[in-house]
């Protein structure tokens, strides 16, 4: 009999084997790493129903004990800037491979916004913490990739003497390929990580520079990352009809004719929250996302071939999800795509997402691509009548708890010695106290100050600012309930804005309101209407670089495609059912920040007399915006109205749900203007 790994506490050992739990050393240490690598979300231990569901208190705190040394373990991913050493280390692996070159992106197997700890490549080997970049590594150059919204943060992050930032659209990864890479040089890349749509851009980069773009067998960057987390494993749970509004034998029938339509015989699914809203399940692999990391191939007739690990997917969603859905281990999905192109299948495959590995699998074993977008994404983005009533439960009650906070900030903000952490701890509180919280929706933006000018920033010990008289308080919240997922952006007057701040805060609310208000035509894209939200500020001269609107889940992803509010030309109109956030602001860098934030359902409007169908917003955030930051003789009528209206209808809906105190707040906060 071999010995238990060194970190398999004794104790827990004999707790679940006296509990009739037998599990072989190695495969509980192995078990609990994985879920020591999973996020731990708001809503409780339920990890530990993979390892014992009939758990006691005892066996519980000794499991919980162990996770806790697990997680602890040193990753390398909290180092920012990343050792130098590290760049070193991968210089050294490419040329013992002979490639001259590789490209890092901020990715893992399925293109998602979050991404699990071992897959944080990026991070590791730069220090650069945010949601989207890419960092391309030659023998004696390297540069880093990000967008409007980490201009600053990359600075503070990474060394830029060894990673040089360039600002995407501006400055574009193919461009920089084809002007850098060596005349004859090989640029590696990891097949799991490049998209196919991604690939083409860059080999035709490395064929202009007179060079190649070549897949590897391995990553090398996994080489030379010593502490590199397991695959992390949460238990994938039932999402039961009353939250999701349909069945998922009704959505596997609807997308299978979909895909039929397409000409497909199946379609491999690669985005998580696809499968999760086609099996009507929700998992806990990343941040503040419930979903689970794994593949499927969906059947012409509804059939799911599941590639997941079996070891989070509990005996109940096991039964749950039904003789139509077949488990299967990740690592069968390769000869799977084998078979398919053995039987000279049609596969649908959207490729601005699917693994460059996947693609051309299939195409080598015989398989005819048929590409087109993920048949669940639109399906899944126009929620039906049982998502919607969820998603506006869910934003009563975390209305409710946004405006406890922000009253609680108006009482106590006045002392100075608020600081950014401890304020959003208290936000996050809040929440908490609701009892229906699972999770935030993701990190908290708290920016005083000069921070709030960091779209995307993070508050740290080293970093937060305190809450001082005369400056500008950003925070950008939200939460993940059963029943919806929300995203609140409220921009705060700590002391008095100066005329300055009122002017820019009154011009993002105009857009604000200009987008809200908006009635179009049914075909209209969300680029069509993104100028509205920025007219304003183009009369001052201003302008932000972000989008105006994302995409929102139901408990799902806080940024779900495929429609979008930005100025990035988009093919997908808006229809009804769709939710998406109305998020205009301005950033003076060094200064402060300003962001207003509601989430909007689109719906049919009635409109007398009209030629054709038109569509509007409903509003469902429902949270006081500080009317003390405003510079009313910007303010026309009708806008003045509006807010009024908007105010009058959240002090009736939080009015019943919170204390006293919050109660007088409230009457104050939303007062007409």
């Amino acid at each position: 009999m071999t010995s238990p790994p060194d970190s398999l506490p004794v104790d827990v050992l004999h707790l679940l084997r006296r509990r009739g739990r037998e599990l072989a050393p190695g495969d509980l240490d192995s078990l609990m790493r994985g879920v020591a690598a999973a996020p731990e979300g708001l809503a409780g231990p339920e990890w530990i129903e993979l390892i014992a569901p009939d758990a006691d208190a005892e066996l519980s705190k000794a499991l919980t004990k162990w996770r806790e040394e697990l997680a602890r373990a040193d990753d390398g991913l909290e180092e920012s800037p990343a050792p130098a050493s590290r760049l070193a280390a991968l210089r050294a692996e490419l040329r013992q491979r002979g490639l001259d070159g590789f490209v890092v992106p901020r990715a893992d197997e399925h293109q998602g916004e979050y991404v699990p700890r071992r897959s944080q490549r990026l991070g590791w080997l730069t220090g650069f913490s945010g949601s989207a970049g890419m960092a391309i590594v030659l023998a004696d150059k390297a540069a880093i990739f990000i967008d409007g919204r980490y201009t600053l943060a990359v600075r503070g992050q990474v060394d830029t003497e060894a990673f040089v930032p360039h600002q995407i659209p501006e400055e574009s990864p193919d461009a920089w390929i084809a002007a850098n890479l060596p005349r004859g040089g090989k640029l590696g890349f990891d097949p799991w990580l490049q998209t196919v749509d991604g690939y083409d851009r860059f080999a035709r980069a490395a064929q202009r520079a007179g060079g190649s773009f070549v897949p590897v067998e391995s990553n090398p960057v996994d080489a030379v990352w010593q502490g590199r987390p397991a695959a992390p494993l949460a238990p994938v749970l039932p999402h039961p009809v009353e939250f999701a509004g349909e069945t998922s034998e009704a959505r596997r029938k609807r997308i299978a004719d979909i895909v039929k339509s397409k000409g497909g015989d199946m379609a491999l699914l690669t985005a998580p929250d696809s499968i999760a809203w086609l099996l009507n399940v929700r998992g806990g692999d990343v941040p503040r996302t419930p979903f689970a990391l794994g593949f499927a191939l969906l059947h012409a007739d509804g059939h799911v071939d599941l590639y997941m690990d079996r070891r989070k997917i509990p005996d109940r969603t096991v039964a749950w999800l039904g003789n139509a859905v077949t488990l299967a281990p990740p690592e069968e999905l390769g000869p799977a795509l084998d078979t398919m192109g053995q039987m000279n299948k049609r596969v649908l495959v959207e490729t601005a997402t699917a693994p460059y590995w996947a693609a051309t699998r299939l195409q080598a074993a015989g398989a005819t691509l048929v590409r087109d977008a993920d048949p669940v994404a639109l399906p899944k983005a126009c929620k039906n009548a049982v998502e919607l009533e969820g998603v506006r439960v869910a934003h009563r009650r975390d209305g409710a708890a946004v405006s406890k906070f922000l009253g609680w900030l108006g009482r106590e903000s006045g002392s100075g010695k608020l600081r950014e952490i401890e304020v959003s701890d208290r936000l996050q509180k809040m929440r908490e106290e609701t009892g229906k919280l699972r999770d935030l929706s993701f990190d908290t933006i708290s920016g005083a100050g000069p921070n709030g000018a960091i779209v995307h920033y993070r508050a740290a010990p080293a970093t937060e600012r305190t809450l001082e008289p005369g400056s500008l308080y950003l925070v950008d919240s939200g939460g993940q309930y059963r029943d919806g997922t929300t995203d609140i952006t409220r921009t705060v007057g700590i002391g008095t804005p100066t005329p300055e701040m009122k002017d820019r805060f009154t011009r993002v609310l105009k857009g604000h309101i200009a987008l809200a208000t908006a009635r179009f035509p049914v075909g209209t894209t969300g680029s069509q209407l993104d100028a509205l939200a920025r007219y304003s500020l183009w009369q001052a001269g201003l302008d932000y670089d972000h989008g105006t609107g994302h995409g929102v889940g139901a408990y799902l992803s806080v940024h779900e495609g495929p429609h979008r509010i930005s100025k990035v030309a988009s093919t997908v109109a808006l229809q009804p059912g769709m939710i998406v956030s109305n998020e205009p602001g301005y950033y003076k860098t060094g200064a402060y920040g300003i962001r207003i934030e509601n989430l909007v359902a689109v719906k049919e409007a009635r409109i007398e007399g009209a030629d054709r169908k038109y569509l509007e917003f409903e509003t469902l955030t429902l949270a006081p915006i500080d009317t003390n930051c405003i510079d009313l003789t910007l303010m026309t009528d009708a806008e003045k109205a509006w807010l009024n209206a908007y105010h009058a209808r959240v002090r009736d809906v939080v009015e019943p749900q919170v204390d006293e105190a919050t109660r007088a707040w409230l009457a104050e906060a939303t007062r007409p203007i």
